[in-house]
């Protein structure tokens, strides 16, 4: 069995704990912060569109939406041209906090590639953008522009 998954696994809850000790007095937990990045960078996108951008089901964005919504970070609006769409937009709570997530995202990601030559670094977000393409398409969660 391979370790790539494992590694990429450690890698991702590292992250976590990373900007977790960093935000210390922040209310939003570390595993809402991707939702929260994914909304602030495009708002007004669909609940179907971020369950495709982010890889989830449906069932498990709408859980975590309110959950944003309640903690007010995120409002759901009806879309005009289909009431029966929920848009997703950031609040001024979000996007206060939004630099700072992706401040931390990027100092991570840099300490941990710092050992990397450039040409490595470039080999390996080569080699996960098309295992991510891969596993997308395994899934069928590669439709939609889900980038």
């Amino acid at each position: 069995m391979s370790n790539i998954l494992w590694n990429i696994g450690v890698i991702h809850r590292c992250g976590n704990a990373y900007r977790a000790s960093k935000l210390p007095d922040e209310t939003l937990p570390v595993f809402h912060h991707h939702f929260l990045v994914a909304i602030c960078d495009r708002p007004g996108s669909s609940q179907d569109q971020l369950a495709r951008l982010l890889c989830m089901n449906k069932s498990t964005v709408t859980r975590r939406l309110s959950y944003l919504e309640e903690n007010g970070y995120v409002i759901r609006r009806p879309s005009e041209s289909d009431k029966r769409v929920m848009l997703v937009y950031p609040t001024d709570r979000a996007l206060d906090l939004l630099p700072k997530i992706k401040r931390l995202t990027l100092e991570w990601s840099n300490s941990v590639t710092e050992a990397l030559a450039p040409e490595e670094l470039a080999e390996l977000e080569a080699v996960l953008s098309r295992l991510a393409a891969r596993a997308k398409a395994l899934t069928g969660m590669d439709t939609g522009g889900a980038e």
